[in-house]
Order: structure tokens, then C-alpha cells, then sequence
């Protein structure tokens, strides 16, 4: 196995302890992303491990939608996932993305699975749980922000740039000189750490 493919597997295990967390009276909470319940961060995740298939010819798999069963809907959505990841042929297939050309697995860790950790802080934000990013991901996240052309950035901050309703990033929040690691990555993309339901 790659180390891309265990990144995203430890990756979709932590957001799937929080799915699995999640009771049936807080689906319709409000979530730090605007405009967005816990139940939407949910089917936000579905939609990117949708589009991570699309080059490839493929599409999710079967599952019970995410209003019936979220944790089933996200179960089959990383099982499809984990198939390009565990298969190096389709793992190195090359594929035209918004960011350029780049192999299947490439595409994957560069989207879905640096999704993941931020789309956790969301959902746990929004249902009280323990909202910590592991801080091997806020490194390589933050790492892989400051990276980022300046170009790009704007891009990414600009709503409609890659698609009718895409925000990649919002506005960055303005945080305290010795605000921790994981407030600075969640300012940098637009989220407010402070934010409570």
C-alpha cells in the first residue's frame, strides 16, 4: 500500500468516527461553512470523492443516500476510493484537473483526502465533538497553503472560479499573533476557529 493510500485511510477513519458520531438530532446544526448543516459537510465529502472518480471513467458505487444513512453513504463512497488507491494502475492514471494534469492518486491526496481533516474540524465544530486536526495534517496542510501561488490563492478565495456554487476558500479570518497551528491553517482558508453553533 502507498503512503497516499494509508494518508487518506487514516484520514477517512477520523472523519468517519466523527460521521458515525453524529446523532440524529444534530444533522440539521449549523456548520462553520455558510450556508451549510453538519448533514451538507457530509454530502460535500460524498460530492469530491464523486468528482475524484469522474476522470477515471468511474462513479460512486450503489449506497443508501446521505439523508437515509450517512455513515452507510460515506462507507461506500471511501471503499470506491480506496479501490483507485490499492489498484497502481488506476492509481497512476493521469488526469486533466483544475490544478493540471496529475495521476489519479495525486488528484485524491491534493483534494478529497486534504479535505478531510478540514471538513472533520466542520462537522465536529457543528455537533460538539473533539474538533482537533491531527497536527501531522495541519503541517502538511499548512505547508502545502504557503506553497500556493498568490494567483491561485485568489482563485481559490474567489466563489464561481472553478464552477457554478465552488468556494474553495473564503475570506482569511483575521487570528491572534500566537494563535496555535491548526487556528492559523482554519484562518487561512476562511474558517473563524472561534466559531460555535
Amino acid at each position: 500500500m502507498s503512503e497516499t493510500a494509508d494518508r487518506y485511510r487514516r484520514r477517512a477513519d477520523a472523519f468517519e468516527r466523527k460521521v458515525v458520531a453524529v446523532r440524529p438530532d444534530q444533522w440539521a446544526n449549523p456548520s462553520p461553512c455558510e450556508k451549510w448543516t453538519a448533514r451538507q459537510v457530509v454530502r460535500h465529502i460524498l460530492d469530491m470523492h464523486a468528482v475524484m472518480l469522474r476522470p477515471l471513467g468511474r462513479y460512486l458505487s450503489p449506497a443508501p443516500s446521505v439523508d437515509e444513512d450517512p455513515v452507510a453513504a460515506f462507507r461506500a463512497a471511501r471503499a470506491d476510493v480506496e479501490a483507485i488507491l490499492d489498484d497502481p494502475s488506476l492509481a497512476g492514471q493521469e488526469c486533466d484537473t483544475p490544478s493540471g494534469r496529475v495521476t489519479a492518486e495525486q488528484h485524491i491526496d491534493q483534494v478529497v483526502s486534504e479535505d478531510l481533516p478540514l471538513h472533520g474540524w466542520d462537522l465536529a465544530r457543528a455537533t460538539g465533538q473533539d474538533d482537533t486536526i491531527d497536527p501531522e495534517d495541519v503541517e502538511r496542510a499548512w505547508a502545502a497553503m504557503k506553497a500556493l501561488p498568490a494567483e491561485l490563492v485568489e482563485k481559490f478565495r474567489t466563489p464561481g472560479a472553478f464552477g457554478p456554487d465552488v468556494e474553495v476558500f473564503g475570506p482569511e479570518v483575521k487570528v491572534e499573533e500566537d494563535a496555535s497551528p491548526q487556528d492559523r491553517l482554519l484562518a487561512f482558508i476562511g474558517r473563524d476557529p472561534r466559531w460555535r453553533p
